[in-house]
């Protein structure tokens, strides 16, 4: 049958109609706090701190902010629970939040002193130097960008934050245009939406100023974009990376990336992506493999590709003897400037972060950009509520004055590109390099993932057969991200579930937690058109399914992925 793109059959959703509307709870019900932060991550808990600090030398709005000034609501277990990444932090943005605080008390493992990047055939490896500048770490901290979360939070909480952990933001809450809150999600609910024994309603929480820092593909997020019309010049697009954490027998001195094998050269394949081997110790590792939803092949999958990766004899050196401990998954926003929100804030609210697309993809950097995007959110939103103003467009002129403007507009055509395939990618990305994003100019459009028309095209043959000792299947790495969701939780995945089969099996292979399934029976009988069966138990939330053609909403507060290390 003939290629087929996932856009032509949209998920049953509307977001801005769904998830966006006014308070419903009597006011003498409804949560009160000063500013509502949604998302635990470091963009959500930089602000959160920032705002307390600020509040030291503003008593009178501390005052009229109530007796909950700042609150953090955060859908995991804890803060760091949903979080995944890398990753190589750049120290700025810790240094201004904590400037009296020693590196050395920092939740990292090492400085980088030393960097590799390989290019990677079936059974070599070629080693580029010059190390490329995008992949220059000297002067970076390796870090679990989990155990930061867990960090920030603790520093949180002593600063006054109110961390309301364990619970999801479902509603943003909406009146005469001004955002006034989220309301919670319900607890407590069957399958099939019944209520059981231990049901809990949610409640509104109703604020003076709202932060989306929800992180990639925000559910909230999403819905406010489109119902203030704010999205960017072009759509915004993601990566897909999967990682391990692996206790071995011999240390790793330096931060590696790779490119190549075993990722498709070709254009017609779209495989756009790389690796990236980090030390975390003396004795441990972390390793990921990232690549771009805008690939074609429906039987290709970043989780099985990664276990291929896992057998090419360089990484096998580096990895044998050893024992996986974790395993992750999260998409990453890779738009880059353009695919950037047209406006970060709203009368009441402000979007900073992941949640914003600030992400460069060519240097693999975020976690600075989030955490100075939440102090400078924090800045805007005490200055302008200390006049009873809910305008913080103040915040918007601060990120374009700053750091994350200049990296990201400097980077703004670099990813574009490879959809041109891995050699005129490389080669055009590299004169944007060396001329600052100069040369070539002008605005490179991003495609949305979800319109890249898909076939099966061999993808899957290749992969390992896993062992579970070394390469290892779906299910038992779901184990391993500690996701602890019931089994009789309700569906908090939207999609079409009768499609030709070559979307079908582009959420079956693309999903790293083996939400997906087609039955047996239609597998076996070469059907075109299949059915697709939801396991919402196993979602890991990476966000996947919303890049590529479905909606991922929130489930139950306290649901999902249990992060340590990743």
């Amino acid at each position: 049958m003939p290629p087929v793109a996932p856009e032509e059959f949209p998920p049953p959703v509307k977001p801005a109609e769904e998830f966006i509307g006014p308070p419903t709870d009597p006011e003498e019900e409804r949560i009160e706090v000063g500013v509502a932060i949604v998302g635990g991550g470091p963009a959500g808990l930089a602000c959160a701190i920032r705002l307390m600090q600020l509040l030291e030398d503003e008593p009178e709005l501390t005052e009229r902010l109530g007796e909950v000034p700042v609150a953090v609501i955060e859908k995991g277990k804890t803060t760091g629970a949903h979080l995944l990444s890398g990753a190589n932090m750049r120290p700025s943005a810790m240094r201004e939040l904590f400037p009296d605080l020693d590196p050395s008390e920092w939740p990292v493992y090492q400085e980088v002193t030393k960097d590799a990047v390989y290019l990677l055939t079936k059974r070599r490896a070629l080693p580029l130097k010059p190390v490329p500048p995008p992949f220059r770490n000297h002067g970076n901290y390796v870090t679990s960008v989990a155990k930061l979360g867990r960090f920030l939070g603790e520093k949180a909480e002593e600063a006054g934050v109110y961390v309301l952990s364990e619970t999801a933001a479902d509603k943003l809450l909406v009146e005469d245009r001004i955002v006034k809150g989220i309301r919670s999600g319900d607890k407590g609910r069957g399958r099939d939406g019944e209520e059981l024994s231990n049901f809990e309603p949610g409640s509104d929480v109703i604020a003076k100023a709202t932060v989306l820092a929800e992180g990639t593909l925000g559910h909230l997020t999403g819905a406010a974009i489109e119902y203030y019309d704010i999205g960017g010049r072009y759509p915004q697009r993601w990566e897909l990376g999967v990682k391990e954490v692996w206790k071995v027998p011999k240390s790793l001195d330096r931060v590696i990336h790779t490119m190549g094998w075993p990722l498709r050269k070709r254009a017609k394949w779209n495989e756009f992506g790389g690796s990236f081997i980090y030390p975390m110790g003396e004795d441990r590792v972390s390793i990921g493999l990232v690549v771009g939803l805008d690939y074609t092949d429906a039987t290709f999958s970043v989780h099985d590709s990664l276990q291929e990766l896992k057998t090419h004899p360089f990484v096998r050196d580096i990895l044998e003897g050893g024992e996986r401990e974790a395993w992750g998954a999260k998409t990453i926003p890779s738009g880059g400037y353009w695919s950037m929100p047209s406006r970060l804030a709203v009368p009441g609210m402000a979007i900073a972060g992941d949640a914003a697309g600030m992400v460069n993809i060519p240097t693999l950097k975020g976690i600075h950009y989030a955490m100075h995007a939440g102090m400078y959110a924090a800045e805007a939103i005490v200055d302008a509520l200390k006049h009873d103003s809910i305008n913080f467009e103040a915040y918007e002129e601060k990120v374009r004055r700053s750091v994350i403007e200049k990296d990201l507009y400097r980077s703004r055509n670099m990813r574009q590109p490879f959809s041109h395939g891995f050699f005129l990618g490389g080669a055009v990305a590299s004169a944007m390099e060396i001329t600052g994003g100069a040369f070539p100019g002008g605005q490179w459009r991003n495609e949305p993932d979800a319109e890249q028309a898909m076939s099966s095209d061999g993808a899957g043959s290749r992969y390992p057969k896993p062992d579970n000792k070394y390469t290892f299947d779906k299910l038992s790495s779901v184990f391993a991200s500690g996701n602890a969701t019931r089994d009789d939780a309700p569906n908090h995945i939207r999609l079409q579930t009768r499609v030709p089969r070559d979307i079908a099996q582009t959420f079956v292979s693309m999903c790293p937690a083996q939400v997906y399934e087609i039955p047996e029976d239609q597998l076996a009988n070469g059907a075109e058109v299949v059915d697709v069966q939801v396991v919402p138990s196993n979602c890991v939330q990476c966000g996947a399914i919303t890049a590529k053609g479905g909606r991922l909403t929130l489930p139950e507060g306290g649901d999902g992925p249990l992060y340590q290390e990743t």
